[in-house]
């Protein structure tokens, strides 16, 4: 079965709409990586500072490739947010991340009529 990888970010509240911006502004890669195959970014309601982006994929290796490919180049690529290669990355919008790791070992989805 699937594995299921979390990155809980703390965002400050100044920077929720930051965060949010460049999620939705992001290349897309990951849609089309090998073994990807669900996403979410999931806001905080109440109770807590963190977002949770979650992804879901066919194997541990396909989310390392992913990982060591896509990822790692659009991190380390320039400017950021529509930016000239070469321009200085902008400030994070998440002050601390930590990844969750799980396999999925049962699942279910809504009955059909």
């Amino acid at each position: 079965m699937s594995i299921v990888k979390i990155n809980a970010l703390t965002v400050p509240t100044e920077q929720r709409e930051v965060l949010e911006r460049r999620f939705a502004s992001r290349a897309g890669a990951v849609e089309s990586s090998d073994g990807f195959e669900w996403f979410e970014l999931l806001r905080p309601v109440e109770g807590t500072d963190q977002y949770l982006v979650y992804t879901r994929w066919r194997s541990e290796e396909d989310f390392q490739a992913w990982m060591e490919g896509p990822m790692k180049a659009a991190h380390q690529g320039g400017g950021g947010e529509g930016g000239p290669a070469g321009a200085e990355r902008p400030k994070p919008a998440a002050s601390a991340s930590t990844v969750w790791s799980f396999e999925v070992v049962q699942q279910a989805a809504p009955k059909k009529a």
